[in-house]
């Protein structure tokens, strides 16, 4: 197939390359409404009015740390056309698993060595950005659809590894101010 197409319909991640999205770090997220359309609700004077949508996602995004403890939420808004908040990634250090090399008499495998497991490793869920960002749509698209709510998020969402605290008080501000300055905002396009 790449051959056919020779990479011409293929779009570029915008992830960091080489980045495990696994890994404990706070992320700056934004997650677009499809075609940018205003679903979430309103802006007047700088203040944000959500709609009922609005109010499922903000909502949800509380949630978060309920269905993942590893993860904690900051600053975060609900914007007309898109969702902004810093995710924070904090898993405790756990063992790598190790091999037994002691044998394992009531398996019908005599002999082998048998995997040992935390039971973080056990769990089945892929604790990554990704995964927490897709389960978190997920939930406020059941939550719309339930309600007969007429909305749709775009197929993707931007993030931004925040590296140090200058960055992470900068993003923070951002959020908490985008409101107010929603005039000057790339994401509106009135």
């Amino acid at each position: 197939m790449e051959e056919k197409f020779k990479n011409k319909y293929r779009i570029s991640s915008t992830r960091l390359a080489h980045w495990d999205y696994g890994s404990n770090a706070p992320y700056f997220v934004t997650i677009c409404t499809a075609n940018r359309e205003h679903f979430l609700g309103n802006i007047a004077n700088g203040i944000m009015y959500v709609s009922e949508i609005g109010a499922i996602a903000q909502k949800f995004w509380m949630e978060i740390p309920v269905h993942f403890p590893f993860v904690t939420v900051d600053a975060f808004v609900v914007m007309p056309n898109h969702i902004h908040g810093i995710i924070v990634i904090d898993k405790p250090s756990v063992e790598t698993p190790k091999l037994d090399v002691s044998t394992d008499e009531q398996s019908q495998h005599q002999g082998l060595p048998r995997l040992q497991t935390s039971a973080a490793t056990q769990h089945w869920k892929p604790q990554t950005l990704g995964v927490i960002i897709n389960q978190y749509k997920r939930m406020v698209t059941i939550h719309a659809r339930a309600k007969n709510i007429h909305y749709k998020w775009q197929p993707r969402f931007h993030d931004h590894v925040i590296r140090n605290n200058k960055a992470y008080n900068t993003i923070k501000q951002y959020i908490v101010n985008n409101p107010i300055h929603w005039h000057n905002d790339t994401f509106n396009q009135d």
